[in-house]
């Protein structure tokens, strides 16, 4: 009897003993993924101390030993574009990784308006019925706050009637594609039929959730100035809380560093919308955390200004408008970043709006001018540039003006005008070349213009590419959100 009872904690530590001989990866790798194309491709993942490893794409090898710790890490080199091939990953045993596609590979991450599926937004029955692409696939980074980064994410339960998608990689066609982000789906959509290669994105995002809690503690904790309030409120939040500084950095973006990306897109602002000041020093610092973290070099960022809503449901509200500002000063701010306007793609008594496609569309629009080098691909609107006062007119001069038009044929819309007192009132704009100029009887000494200047702003000022200008203000008043952090 007592032979017996010896033997069956020995067993155990055999059991335990096999089970850390073999080599394993986290699970950003998996079945039907894609790697991004002609790179050197990070693979890691564990192994029995000082085992050696090797990891095969092809033709392509290379070997490692895993270090005292049991963690191993080798880059090889991937192919352009096409496949399927296998990734094989050999120690004491073997794993091999099938269907796996070499194309482009971008992260979708944000809040709400990124997460929504293309079941939650509009057309979804059509859209799904007919999202037979085998070359776009989709992985999902499940919900998971952490205090300390994290090794490896989680997956989450796969919802009623979804096939493989929170379970890893999952290849785009009816059965899953209506669980796809759909800002995410739609941009993959259109980069995918222009570029002719695989796409992979890996969506990673928690709606209601602050930029702090993407951003690493380290970039918070370097700018006490601008960050300090934010580490001071974190302290008072509960264990779990999804809005605690680096939570979701620690959990959901830190264990898929350093897979081989070529970008980021990204929806969010709406839960930092009072707090437009601080997130024009916040959002840069999260973009550079991202950029340091991975190691590629400013790799493309781009990014949805926020649709017109109701946020604190006064008509009047300056609270958007700030954020709004504060976006488009990241284009400057932060390089290599790309935004795409969304006044004419809303819904001002639903904060989610239901037009995705037109989201998706227009990032990918900025990614293959600026990343793809299409030449021929008008991918912004209107942005202010510069005024000038002429009399008693101003006028407004901007970037990527070709075909200036008011949308519907209508007067221009939206635009106000303010002499030394700083009380702005309603003004006349009217189209000249490039240019518009802005001018009101009851303002004979022009100093300031503000475009869309409300949380409800639906302007009608485009171009002719049918993309909308941006709100903006040429003026530095004091504003609605300074001071709160």
């Amino acid at each position: 009897m007592k032979f017996v009872k010896l033997l069956a904690p020995l067993a155990v530590v055999l059991a335990a003993s096999a089970a850390w001989a073999d080599v394993k990866l986290p699970k950003i790798f998996g079945d039907h993924m894609v790697l991004q194309q002609k790179t050197q491709a990070p693979v890691w993942g564990w192994a029995e101390p000082n085992e050696e490893v090797t990891v095969s794409l092809g033709d392509e090898k290379a070997s490692t030993k895993a270090g005292a710790d049991g963690k191993w890490s080798v880059k090889i080199a991937t192919p352009a574009a096409g496949g399927p091939h296998e990734l094989k990953v050999k120690g004491k045993n073997e794993v091999t990784l099938k269907d796996v596609l070499i194309g482009e590979v971008w992260i979708a991450s944000g809040q709400s308006n990124m997460e929504w599926t293309v079941a939650q937004s509009a057309n979804p029955a059509e859209e799904a019925k007919n999202a037979q692409h085998p070359q776009i696939r989709m992985i999902k980074v499940g919900r998971n706050p952490s205090d300390k980064p994290q090794e490896d994410f989680k997956f989450v339960p796969n919802p009623p009637g979804a096939k493989d998608l929170t379970s890893g990689w999952a290849v785009c066609q009816p059965e899953t594609a209506s669980q796809f982000s759909a800002c995410g789906y739609y941009f993959a959509r259109k980069l995918q039929k222009e570029l002719g290669v695989p796409v992979g994105i890996i969506s990673t995002n928690w709606g209601g959730t602050i930029a702090e809690a993407w951003t690493s503690r380290e970039t918070l904790a370097a700018d006490q100035e601008w960050f300090g309030p934010i580490l001071e409120r974190g302290a008072q939040f509960k264990a779990g809380n999804p809005n605690q500084p680096s939570v979701l950095y620690n959990s959901m973006i830190a264990p898929l560093v350093p897979f081989a990306i070529k970008g980021a897109i990204w929806y969010q602002g709406e839960s930092n919308v009072s707090r437009a000041e601080q997130y024009a020093k916040l959002f840069p610092a999260m973009i550079a955390d991202w950029r340091k973290a991975w190691g590629q070099g400013d790799f493309p960022f781009l990014f949805v200004q926020l649709a017109p809503y109701a946020y604190n449901k006064m008509a009047d509200s300056k609270q958007l408008p700030e954020l709004w500002e504060a976006q488009t000063k990241t284009l400057t701010a932060a390089p290599n970043t790309g935004m795409c306007v969304t006044t004419d793609i809303t819904t001002t008594n639903n904060i989610h709006p239901p037009n995705k496609q037109d989201v998706g569309l227009r990032l990918a629009l900025w990614a293959l001018a600026n990343t793809y080098d299409k030449k021929d691909v008008a991918y912004s609107g209107p942005l202010y540039e510069s005024s000038a006062v002429e009399g008693n007119k101003v006028r407004v001069k901007f970037k990527h003006a070709q075909g200036l038009t008011a949308e519907g044929g209508k007067p221009l819309s939206h635009f106000q005008i303010a002499g030394e007192d700083q009380k702005f009132v309603d003004a006349k704009a009217e189209i000249e070349g490039e240019t518009v100029v802005v001018s009101s009887p009851d303002v004979a000494k022009p100093v300031a213009v503000r475009f869309g200047w409300s949380d409800t702003a639906e302007p009608n000022l485009f171009n002719g590419a049918h993309l909308p200008a941006s709100p903006f203000r040429t003026d530095n008043f004091p504003m609605v959100t300074a001071g709160k952090r």
